[in-house]
């Protein structure tokens, strides 16, 4: 079902006749009446009969199938088309929008489709139903896949996703009928998925429409207290608008420039946006009207800028040129932001016809505006080229690297920078010329040595503003990209390029670098790294994070193809697994003999020590220490079945010991550990320390630990609400008489009111 947003019953053929008119029941014969009305007044020549077949087979297909609100399903399918034609699109456009649910929900097939209306058609019915199983809430490989799924489609065939955004459009606007859930889960991923593609391929009506929508299920308050307010100020900016109107008109009517000028009020969540990014509240937003001026030619365009600016006062640094440096999506148009005489600021957009067509359908002008010109081959166009390059420079990225750079390079803000020659090169906002050196190649960026902004010198995390002159200093000798670039850089091309050059040229620093890195998180958790370089069990971890051998895997995560926490949580999952399919019974067992001796008469822990612990009857078994009491040696420790994870160590003043020790559903689970008597491990802990918030305790507490070389992990400090503070502090002990130490130089701090061991 598309985006399982819509959803239908079966039912028996007698169904129809029985879904009241009041339930909300729509007549889909009428709908597709006003359908054919509407792309007959667009003006571009269709094949009327085509179109007509393709709905007569929706709807035979659906029938049975209904909407939330009782509407037979194909009044979805005819109202999708409608925003298609809306958007500009063409004759097999809308034939496959009326299609679009078929593969998925009814036993028609690609062949069908394909028979009687073509294979374009069907490939982009098939195309629409691959995108329809893509979810996007979970952003983990599979989602990843799909993704690159999606945008391989788009590069091939455009009009894939502005079908699927015609779909979109229209389950959001039907959206109430579903639950609270699905309508903030839907929204979600409209507004960080569909409404950013909307607006990368120029849909500005429908990038502000699916902005609005999902606004108003995200954030119900807010979205009220904007449309509230602006309802209540309607009429007196309606008079405003008006106003303004008359005066640009009548001026220019003076100096004989044929236009058009149009007003609008700023669509809700551009307001909401403004409001919580500069903190104001509603009332503080004055800037809510804009105006548009289209003209005939280009010089029409700054002859109009230059009346604007006679008229009324513009406001400085809101000037931007968009026809002579277009945007990535196409858009050109020339924005001032101006104050009028009643000290109320308003934006005026200038452009042409041309200009403003595209700004309107974006990619769909293609079709709107180019019907039968042979020599355009859908997906070809230099238009598209971003998603191809965006495609090839992500091929080696993880999931969460990739979703990352998807939405800086596709999602994001744009800066305008020029190369000395003159070039325009559009980067991400907050871009650097390491961006810029790697967006020329990847060549200049491993030798750049040097870069000048403006003719002066600049530091490589200097931060591109609209306009910069930038120029790149390169050498042979470069010593190749430093690893802080990674954090310089904004781009997800100029990362994934500096990795590619690590991964290439510096194998032995990676694989070092990995190797600490991968360590260090096994550690940080409480885990040891013996239990994932056993030569028993590592080829199957391995395998889990597709390497196949530890070198290759330390690499990756010294180049940053791989996270440390990513590998440590995908064979700590495998490592459970093996633990739980071929350990399990066996430990399980020995360790019931071992409680039922233990029950019988009291016994001392014996066996082969595993972590400097030594478990009842039992060698070799999984040993994790819990994070809730975090015991060290010289702590009364007792042990605990887990399932599948071996035996957790608690202390035995554990708030959990205590509370489940005499629980009947852990009965036997309890056992007897010790300490054994030689312990080379170090062991992580954490204290708590209360003390008053004067100017310098923390940084006598600092200063103390340092003085007796204290392991710190970890400093956290935050006051409390009855006047103190607190601190935090996780670091690595030999045992608990290492750890009295700390805490006795911790108490004699003056200020210090407690020091005390945490526990949950």
């Amino acid at each position: 079902m598309s985006d399982d947003t819509v959803i239908y019953e079966k039912l028996p053929a007698a169904a129809p006749a029985s879904v009241p008119a009041s339930k909300g029941g729509l007549d889909p014969d009428v709908m597709y009446a006003d359908l054919e009305k509407k792309i007959e007044a667009g003006g571009v020549k269709m094949d009327m009969n085509r179109i007509r077949a393709a709905y007569e087979m929706a709807k035979a297909a659906h029938e049975g199938q209904f909407r939330k609100e009782g509407s037979p399903y194909v009044t979805h399918c005819v109202a999708a088309a409608e925003i298609a034609v809306d958007m500009g699109l063409d004759e097999d456009s809308i034939v496959a929008t009326l299609l679009h649910d078929i593969i998925e929900d009814t036993d028609l097939g690609y062949e069908d489709i394909q028979k009687q209306f073509g294979p374009s058609v069907a490939d982009l019915v098939e195309g629409v139903t691959k995108l329809t199983r893509v979810q996007y809430t979970n952003m983990e490989d599979l989602q990843m896949e799909n993704m690159r799924k999606m945008l391989l489609a788009m590069s091939k065939d455009i009009r894939v996703i502005l079908i699927k955004i015609a779909d979109r459009t229209h389950n959001m606007r039907t959206m109430e009928y579903q639950t609270e859930e699905k309508q903030r889960s839907k929204s979600l991923e409209t507004m960080e998925v569909y409404a950013p593609i909307a607006h990368r391929l120029g849909l500005q009506r429908a990038k502000w429409e699916l902005e609005d929508l999902s606004l108003k299920y995200l954030d119900p308050t807010g979205y009220k207290e904007i449309t509230d307010v602006l309802d209540a100020r309607m009429p007196t900016l309606q008079k405003f608008m008006d106003k303004i109107q008359g005066e640009i008109e009548a001026r220019l009517a003076e100096v004989n420039v044929h236009c058009s000028v149009f007003c609008r009020i700023k669509h809700i969540y551009s307001i909401y946006r403004k409001m919580y990014s500069q903190n104001l509240p509603i009332n503080g937003i004055f800037d809510l009207c804009a105006f548009r001026v289209i003209v005939d030619t280009i010089p029409d365009c700054y002859n109009v800028l230059g009346i604007i600016h006679d008229m009324y006062k513009p406001v400085p640094g809101r000037f931007k040129d968009y026809i002579s440096t277009p945007k990535p999506n196409m858009y050109q148009s020339v924005h001032t932001t101006v104050i009028g005489s009643e000290g109320i600021p308003f934006e005026v957009q200038i452009r042409t016809w041309d200009m403003h067509r595209t700004a309107e359908y974006g990619v769909a002008a293609h079709w709107k505006y180019k019907m039968g010109d042979v020599s355009v081959k859908t997906g070809d166009e230099e238009s598209y080229a971003w998603i191809r390059r965006l495609l090839e420079s992500q091929q080696d990225s993880e999931a969460s690297d990739f979703f990352h750079n998807l939405k800086i390079d596709m999602f994001s803000d744009e800066v305008f920078v020029f190369s000395p020659k003159g070039d325009a090169i559009n980067l991400p906002a907050g871009a650097t010329p390491i961006d810029f050196a790697y967006s020329i190649h990847s060549g200049v960026g491993n030798s750049m040595v040097g870069a000048t902004v403006n003719g002066r010198i600049v530091t490589f995390d200097h931060v591109l503003q609209n306009g910069d002159v930038v120029e790149i200093r390169t050498s042979k000798n470069s010593p190749g990209p430093s690893r802080d670039w990674l954090h310089m850089a904004k781009s997800g091309s100029a990362r994934a390029k500096i990795k590619q050059w690590f991964k290439k040229e510096r194998r032995e620093e990676n694989v070092a670098t990995g190797k600490d890195m991968f360590e260090r998180e096994i550690r940080s958790r409480g885990l040891h790294v013996e239990d994932f370089t056993n030569e028993s069990v590592l080829p199957a971890l391995l395998k889990k994070i597709s390497y196949s051998n530890i070198d290759d895997m330390y690499a990756a995560i010294g180049y940053g193809g791989m996270t440390a926490t990513r590998a440590v949580n995908r064979m700590y999952d495998e490592l459970v697994r093996i633990q739980k399919t071929s350990d399990r019974k066996t430990a399980l067992d020995k360790v019931n003999e071992a409680a039922e001796r233990r029950v019988q008469q009291s016994q001392k822990a014996t066996g082969k020590p595993v972590h400097g612990v030594l478990v009842a009857g039992l060698d070799n078994v999984l040993i994790k220490f819990s994070r809730c009491c975090t015991p060290i040696p010289g702590d009364d420790i007792i042990g605990y079945i887990t399932h599948g994870q071996g035996v957790s160590i608690h202390r035995k003043d554990c708030p959990n010991y205590l509370r489940r020790s005499k629980a009947p559903e852990d009965a036997g689970r309890w056992i007897p550990v010790s300490w054994a008597e030689e312990i080379s491990d170090t062991y992580t802990t954490t204290l708590l320390v209360t003390f008053s918030s004067q100017a310098g305790t923390l940084m006598e507490i600092a200063t103390a630990l340092n003085a007796i070389n204290a392991k710190v992990h970890a400093l956290h400090a935050q006051d409390t609400s009855d006047g103190k503070s607190l601190c935090s502090i996780t670091l690595e002990v030999k045992d608990l008489e290492e750890l009295q130490k700390i805490e006795k130089k911790l108490s004699g701090i003056h200020g210090v009111s407690s020091v005390e061991r945490r526990t949950k």
